[in-house]
């Protein structure tokens, strides 16, 4: 007869060793879950929290006013339009001069000869163009008007890759010279505003006596108080560049003024990092300043309402 299983001592002992032994463990697995089950619920809340603070903001945003961008507030203003309209009548005015007009609606010729007498002028040596840049809307009424009477006089030097406009005009004398050394291989290059009656002739006198003078940089040379006061007439934003004393360095007169080849060339060649201020004549009397450029104050340049021995005088 078998008997029955008998456990030892030493058996009982292991058993109730290994019992013992497991309490701690499934103690640790149940605070681990515990443990899990609480990250698991907080990051959940979170997540609900960050959810429900995203659509807050989204609504928020949705319910805020629109920003409006500086286009926005001038066309609300009308100045868009009003600042496109001055640009037209500017290059209305342009188109007007070339067709043989001063200003005040006077019928009377300009001082640029036309037709075969530019011709003419070319034939000694004497290139002379009315310029300007491109209408604001490229391809509009203004630009098909300015290239069918180019075609007609050959008298427009065209700056294709300028926009005409008042607060350009930096911009487009340094564009012109640098255009202009590349079209036309000369000694002087001059720079005529089209409020000037000009004596041609004795522009042209002036210029065969300076042959061969390199470094020229010819005008009625001036300088003068820095406008600070925004608002005020002439004022410039960068004054505070100009020093203490809020003086502009001497520089020629926009009126009129000429550039020997080289200097002309200089403009072109470093076209891209050149500095302009808020006028033309300013703006390249500074780059002038760090040049060995002979500056030449003529008298005959400085124009005025009476001319009194002078090349030119104010239409």
């Amino acid at each position: 007869m078998e008997g029955l299983p008998t456990t030892t001592k030493n058996e009982r002992c292991w058993r109730s060793k290994n019992l013992q032994t497991s309490k701690p463990s499934l103690l640790m697995a149940f605070f681990s879950c515990v443990t899990w089950l609480y990250v698991a619920g907080r990051l959940w809340q979170d997540a609900e929290n960050r959810t429900l603070l995203a659509n807050l903001l989204k609504k928020n945003i949705e319910q805020r006013p629109k920003v409006l961008t500086i286009e926005d507030k001038l066309m609300v203003l009308g100045c868009k339009d009003l600042e496109r309209r001055i640009v037209e009548v500017e290059m209305d005015l342009t188109l007007a001069k070339s067709q043989g007009y001063l200003k005040h609606q006077l019928q009377q010729r300009s001082w640029m000869p036309r037709g075969d007498a530019l011709k003419k002028l070319e034939e000694r040596g004497v290139v002379i163009r009315f310029v300007i840049g491109r209408s604001a809307n490229r391809g509009d009424s203004l630009d098909r008007h300015i290239d069918e009477e180019n075609d007609k006089t050959k008298d427009f030097f065209i700056l294709e890759g300028h926009e005409e406009a008042q607060e350009e005009l930096p911009r487009k004398v340094k564009f012109f010279f640098s255009t202009a050394v590349q079209n036309w291989d000369a000694e002087f290059y001059s720079k005529v505003d089209d409020n000037i009656d000009l004596d041609l002739e004795g522009l042209i006198e002036l210029l065969e006596r300076r042959r061969g003078q390199d470094g020229a940089y010819i005008g009625c040379m001036k300088s003068g108080e820095v406008v600070s006061e925004e608002g005020k007439l002439w004022y410039e934003p960068e004054w505070w560049k100009f020093g203490d004393e809020k003086s502009y360095f001497r520089h020629a007169s926009g009126s009129l003024l000429i550039l020997s080849k080289n200097l002309a060339q200089y403009i072109n060649v470093n076209s891209a990092s050149l500095k302009t201020y808020a006028y033309d004549d300013v703006s390249l009397g500074s780059w002038m300043m760090g040049l060995q450029a002979t500056y030449i104050d003529d008298n005959r340049l400085c124009c005025s309402s009476i001319r009194q021995d002078k090349v030119c005088a104010v239409a």
